[in-house]
């Protein structure tokens, strides 16, 4: 059912469709302009269509809007959309937005904004849904919410002041951290940090792995140091390095000096190899246990449910000690292979004969070329020692060979092109630090 009136933040999401019922992408954000005498009328929304490519699709090309889906003629121009002068995003800059009632009853923050039909095919903002500053000091309290028509509120928030940003992470909530890492991306640059600053340590740290290296650092050196190394702590090892290596040598030391004492001293391990090396793709964090161990036990650390699917893969054997660098390295356990015996077999008895580990030196080539070859989804490092100090996953391996900007980039002919890794340069993600 088509509907004349609509919030923003409730269309965030929606599934957007041709009109045979087939899927062309979701709305990520609705497009305005302004007006002297009138309320900012609606030009159009932000769509995420397949290869998270966003485009703009025109209000005159929209049937219907209702039921959580939009209706669409059919036709979208997939060129990748750019915001112009004078158009304003609602959900990236809008919402947060600090306002004043014309009635002089205080000021509020934009919750959300309903835009509505009032022509064939021309829509504008109509009310505003506001939350006032609340007046009770318990944490869980909040303010009181109110709607009023947008002639009815006045911006007064100066300019290049930092907004609430809080509304704005809330529709972000569903998100995967990639998706929220591009939704971040197409945000203005003040916006962005806004945004950054606002979503917890964890959160931020996972978007922050999705994100190229230049925005990686761009977002960093906007966080106090505290702040930073508390995300740095939450990130991968082998992730939290190859930012670290992007900073200047005091900031990046002075953030090691914050991290917690467990986390740096992976970070600092990872730091001694060269990036394009075994060693520095690695990640030295996978299951290490005794040959005594069972499949029980095993299974049991593999349904952790904050491991990797990759290094969920497969067990890693090891004499004691079990922490990197470890006792000699025995073999590896797959983890179809321990499905097959049962609950008390030891591991020991199931390790995989035919694999051989790489050393922390081998290059990251021939690190891609032995996990093609031999359909492996990780791949243990050993040092000199015969000792296990990490394993290359899959993905480990495909962030080192796709380009740099990879994450932004939708066209598949140009991006695999060449799939010979001989023709992949080394990415300099590390630079001079140490034996770097």
């Amino acid at each position: 059912m088509s509907t004349t009136r609509a919030f923003a933040a409730r269309l965030v999401g929606c599934s957007v469709f041709d009109p045979n019922g087939d899927r062309v992408g979701r709305v990520r954000d609705v497009i305005v302009v302004r007006r002297t005498t009138a309320s900012p009328r609606v030009i159009g929304m932000v769509v995420e269509v397949p290869g998270k490519r966003r485009v703009f699709l025109s209000i005159g090309r929209i049937t219907s809007i209702g039921s959580g889906q939009i209706i669409t003629t059919g036709l979208i121009n997939l060129r990748r959309f750019e915001q112009r002068g004078g158009e304003e995003r609602i959900m990236a800059e809008l919402l947060g937005r600090r306002v004043s009632l014309a009635d002089g009853s205080g000021e509020a923050h934009i919750e959300d904004v309903a835009i509505e039909e009032v022509g064939l095919g021309e829509w504008e903002i109509t009310q505003v849904f506001l939350r006032r500053p609340k007046t009770s000091p318990s944490p869980f309290a909040k303010g009181a919410t109110l709607f009023v028509p947008w002639s009815q509120i006045v911006e007064d928030a100066a300019k290049g002041e930092a907004q609430s940003a809080t509304q704005l992470v809330a529709s972000y909530a569903d998100l995967l951290p990639a998706d929220l890492a591009n939704a971040l991306l197409d945000l203005p640059d003040q916006r962005k940090i806004e945004v950054a600053e606002e979503l917890s340590d964890d959160r931020l740290a996972d978007v922050l792995e999705e994100m190229p290296e230049a925005e990686q650092v761009d977002i960093l050196e906007h966080l106090d140091d505290e702040r930073a190394a508390d995300v740095l702590d939450q990130m991968q090892p082998d992730d939290a390095a190859d930012l670290i290596a992007q900073l200047s040598s005091e900031r990046g030391e002075a953030l090691l000096e914050l991290m917690e004492p467990e986390e740096a001293e992976d970070v600092r391990f990872l730091l001694s190899y060269a990036p394009d090396t075994a060693g520095g793709l690695m990640t030295p964090e996978p299951i290490i246990v005794s040959s005594d161990a069972t499949v029980a036990e095993g299974l049991a650390l593999i349904r952790r449910h904050e491991l990797a699917p990759a290094l969920g893969a497969a067990i890693c054997v090891t004499l004691p000690p079990y922490e990197p660098p470890t006792g000699r390295f025995l073999g590896m356990v797959h983890f179809q292979r321990m499905l097959r015996y049962p609950p008390n077999e030891r591991l020991g008895t199931l390790l995989d004969q035919t694999l051989e580990p790489v050393r922390a030196d081998t290059s990251a080539a021939e690190v891609s070329r032995i996990l093609a070859s031999y359909n492996l989804v990780s791949v243990p490092v050993v040092d000199e020692n015969h000792r296990l100090v990490g394993v290359v996953t899959i993905d480990d391996v495909l962030d080192y060979l796709l380009p740099d900007d990879w994450r932004s980039t939708n066209d598949e002919t140009e991006r695999f092109a060449d799939t010979s890794t001989a023709a992949v340069p080394v990415r300099g993600r590390r630079t001079s630090r140490g034996t770097r």
